[in-house]
């Protein structure tokens, strides 16, 4: 399995022949998402528009953008239902979280989550080997809420997402924070690229991908 990060909360996902983006944005953020992207599969947690710009993405994908379970191409992928603030989403809507599976691995994207997990969210979302995270407040869980979120999955591999970006004119927080509590081995890297046996042993440990989305004008 093969992970790329192109900013904010999206990430393509190449796995058993298919391609998974998450959370598309639309340019208004700041930032550009490759003009030759293509998925099999597009995954939305919420219709905000940095995170539901599925028109970026080429190839006729399959979008899912609600809670359920679904089975594409050997992926398979559960939406399990949260919010996108701290008020049951009377503020911010609702939010999905997907577990995806693939290779005999499980990758969560927690999309825009807003509070801390409930026993029984924990329970649907399940084993996590890799946690996509958003880390910059505001708008979402901010460093010690994430830090409490992976507390409760207790995933192998911690990726933080959604924060803010040199060049990018935003209210998030930057990931140093989110690093300095995790207090555990991290690392910058490009791309993941990872199978299940290097996870069975491994020890958590936080990666920080280098984003490949453009920011906007540059």
């Amino acid at each position: 399995m093969n992970i790329t990060w192109l900013g904010h909360s999206c990430f393509k996902i190449e796995t058993g022949g298919k391609t998974l983006v998450t959370d598309p944005y639309d340019p208004k953020i700041g930032l550009t998402l490759p003009k030759d992207l293509t998925a099999d599969i597009v995954t939305v947690s919420h219709q905000h528009f940095d995170h539901s710009y599925t028109a970026a993405v080429g190839g006729e994908p399959k979008v899912i953008n609600q809670p359920g379970q679904y089975e594409i191409g050997g992926t398979l992928i559960t939406g399990v239902p949260t919010f996108h603030d701290n008020k049951q989403g009377t503020e911010r809507g609702g939010n999905t979280v997907f577990v995806i599976e693939s290779e005999g691995i499980r990758v969560v994207h927690l999309g825009d989550l807003g509070h801390l997990l409930s026993e029984d969210q924990i329970k649907e979302i399940g084993r996590t080997d890799i946690l996509l995270v958003p880390v910059g407040g505001h708008y979402t869980i901010d460093p010690v809420e994430a830090k409490a979120v992976v507390d409760q999955l207790d995933p192998k591999i911690v990726v933080p997402m959604h924060m803010k970006r040199a060049g990018v004119d935003s209210p998030l927080a930057g990931v140093e924070e989110f690093v300095k509590l995790m207090s555990i081995e991290s690392e910058k890297m490009d791309r993941i690229d990872v199978s299940s046996g290097d996870l069975s042993s491994a020890e958590q440990k936080v990666i920080m991908l280098n984003a490949s989305g453009n920011v906007s004008g540059q």
